[in-house]
């Protein structure tokens, strides 16, 4: 008869050892910086061409404190000029000028019946950590990871913001709430005056973890 007992603990032992304990859900893991991948950025400076997206790409950038701006582009327009951006990660620069030049404007039409000629935003890139919540977290702005929209103007002269509009006219709350559903399906996370008091002027998003859409 063949004795299986030390090999089976010998086995059980060194798979107990190859097996990870299950991730507490309760605590977010380290930010990982993103890597140069020139093949990723030649895909998606394409993707932003066909989408006749308006942009420029920028130099690696690794200031310190954690922070980075990795393939990454500056874009100035997307179907509409877009306003007042830094470096924007070329993937979540890509979602977002296929966001506004599709339900933006789609939006824009159906609610207004003229089209965005320009998304003003209050930046992307900025190394900071996150604000409105007790955290120290760098925020995804500082990976040049995420966007804040503060309005539009559309080709007839209107001028809808977040701060005034989210509460506001009823065509106006509608668009907004329209453009940030329509959001919550092309980012990872999706942040609008719902979610806390720090967002009361402005749309967040980015492609860092989630899903997440308030």
């Amino acid at each position: 008869m063949v004795r299986h007992g030390p090999f089976l603990f010998a086995l059980t032992a060194l798979l107990a050892g190859c097996v990870s304990a299950p991730a507490d859900r309760h605590r977010t893991p380290p930010h990982a910086m993103p890597l140069p991948d020139s093949a990723m950025m030649r895909q998606c400076t394409a993707d932003l061409a066909r989408l006749g997206a308006r942009f420029s790409v920028l130099p690696d950038a690794n200031p310190g404190g954690g922070c980075s701006a990795i393939n990454s582009v500056l874009l100035t327009g997307a179907g509409a000029q877009v306003t007042n951006l830094r470096a924007t990660q070329c993937p979540l620069a890509r979602a977002f000028a296929a966001w506004v030049r599709g339900p933006v404007q789609q939006a824009a039409r159906d609610i207004f019946g003229a089209p965005v000629i320009r998304v003003e935003t209050m930046g992307s890139y900025s190394c900071r950590q996150v604000k409105g919540v007790a955290s120290t977290k760098l925020s995804e702005h500082a990976f040049a990871n995420a966007i804040d929209v503060a309005g539009f103007v559309l080709a007839n002269g209107r001028h809808v913001t977040v701060q005034t509009g989210w509460n506001g006219a009823s065509d106006e709350a509608g668009f907004l709430r329209s453009v940030r559903d329509a959001a919550c399906k092309r980012f990872q996370t999706v942040l609008s005056p719902d979610y806390n008091a720090a967002h009361y002027n402005h749309l967040h998003v980015d492609l860092g973890r989630g899903p997440y859409c308030r």
